[in-house]
């Protein structure tokens, strides 16, 4: 596909790296040379410096036989006229990051009025991530598919879960007929699909699926059956913090938010009259010790420093904090948190980038399966994705059993969904027409159902 990304920043550039690395025909615009130099040395793109509303520098790089447009640069009212322009000059599908609260609380308007096709807001995204993450305390991950009905959850293993030193086949008789699939793990930095003879060790990542009710008897039958989350504590009050701490009072939680800037306290003090505002630094050891962050329920760290996040979050665990999650956006940071006592890490920018490459992974394939989901899991070594069956998939009414030679390596077929019913497959099962199937990869892309299968 012919895609145009305009503006480089975070998110602009996480998108056009996967975006190459997936063999499109992509063209960055930027008015930063610094910036479209980094671009032009590491990744297979075109380069144009220049402003991405000019309707002249938009018909240079050939937006009339463009298949997307993406405007992600810092302002909102820039990306909605940059899209609106590239609609109006032949661009057949176009995506704008959209942040303020005003506008978000706008997004069909926008869509229907401006002709943008998808808005995005990473920081009502990332909010929404976290607010999933308090669900399950005890979960690492969690990704939603079938509208929210099915989870997939990761989760470390540790000396006090019983499922140590055990075959799989002997943790499912353990369960019973609980309906849940142990469908990825990640040791050591190497993603592996679990069968049968299986072992779980200290220290993997396992990730789970199943309907949420069945997660939740899982997580008490390991004995990890913690209490609702009555409070939360969060450091830094920008955009996400307030999407973020909105979401959790109308739950009826308990939320301090401890932010720097004064002017911005008044602000969320205003719109968040339920939460209790600190002006202070939520990286200072003593205010955290005053404000009893060790009896917190969570604790957030959503400064614009991963570094202090860290840090912060890792000192809260050690106060006692019972679920933290740390905001990070690079990814070299990756590396070390399985070394921290952070429970939970999120990145705005990957939220935002895989949100983007699962529309453009599903226009690219209107006539065969649509893809209606699809995450990176296993510190983006992995992916799950949710696809809904059409006639063009292959195979469709062959029992399982039968196509197991076919499968690509590295891949699962692990929940189907018909008619609302949650099927974990077995090898007398099949596909059939209208069902929603998801799969889990490992060193594949997967863009159509039908890539699952061998040549």
């Amino acid at each position: 596909m012919r895609i145009i990304i305009i503006g480089l920043g975070k998110v602009g550039y996480t998108l056009a790296e996967n975006l190459s690395a997936e063999k499109h025909d992509v063209t960055l615009i930027e008015l930063r040379e610094e910036v479209l130099q980094r671009a032009s040395d590491t990744l297979d793109v075109m380069c144009v410096r220049g402003n991405g509303a000019s309707i002249q520098l938009l018909r240079s790089a050939g937006v009339d036989h463009t298949d997307v447009v993406i405007a992600t640069t810092g302002r909102d009212e820039l990306n909605m006229l940059c899209c609106l322009t590239a609609k109006r000059l032949g661009a057949t599908y176009t995506i704008a990051r959209i942040r303020d609260v005003d506008y978000a609380r706008e997004q069909n308007l926008l869509r229907s009025e401006m002709d943008i096709d998808m808005v995005v807001n990473p920081e009502m995204s990332t909010a929404a991530q976290i607010s999933r993450l308090l669900r399950f305390p005890n979960a690492a991950d969690i990704e939603t598919f079938y509208r929210g009905r099915i989870e997939l959850v990761g989760m470390r293993i540790n000396g006090d879960i019983p499922l140590i030193n055990t075959p799989l086949s002997a943790i499912r008789k353990r369960l019973g007929n609980l309906p849940i699939l142990f469908c990825a793990l990640d040791r050591n930095g190497e993603v592996l699909i679990p069968n049968g003879s299986t072992e779980f060790q200290n220290g993997d990542n396992v990730f789970v699926i199943g309907r949420s009710e069945s997660i939740t008897s899982f997580f008490k039958a390991i004995g990890r059956n913690s209490q609702r989350i009555k409070d939360a504590f969060i450091v830094g009050g920008g955009r996400i913090g307030m999407y973020l701490a909105r979401s959790l009072t109308a739950m009826n939680m308990n939320v301090k938010i401890v932010e720097s800037d004064p002017k911005k306290c008044v602000e969320l003090c205003e719109m968040l009259p339920k939460a209790l505002i600190i002006n202070g630094d939520g990286t200072d050891q003593e205010l955290l010790i005053s404000e009893n962050v060790g009896r917190a329920g969570a604790f957030i760290a959503l400064t614009g420093r991963d570094e202090d996040n860290l840090i912060t979050a890792t000192y809260a665990k050690q106060l006692g904090a019972k679920k933290v999650i740390a905001k990070i956006n690079r990814q070299n940071f990756y590396d070390i948190i399985n070394t921290l006592q952070i429970d939970s890490v999120i990145s705005p920018k990957l939220i935002t980038a895989y949100s983007i490459l699962r529309t453009i992974r599903a226009l690219q394939n209107s006539r065969g399966s649509r893809m209606e989901a699809m995450y990176r899991i296993a510190g983006e070594k992995a992916e799950a994705m949710e696809f809904t069956v059409s006639s063009a998939t292959q195979y469709l009414d062959v029992p399982l059993k039968e196509l197991n030679q076919k499968l690509k390596p590295g891949i699962l077929i692990a929940v189907i969904v018909r008619d609302h019913n949650f099927i974990i497959p077995e090898g007398s099962d099949s596909i059939q027409i209208n069902d929603n199937v998801i799969i889990i990869s490992s060193g594949n892309q997967i863009h159509d159902l039908n890539d699952i299968f061998l040549a």
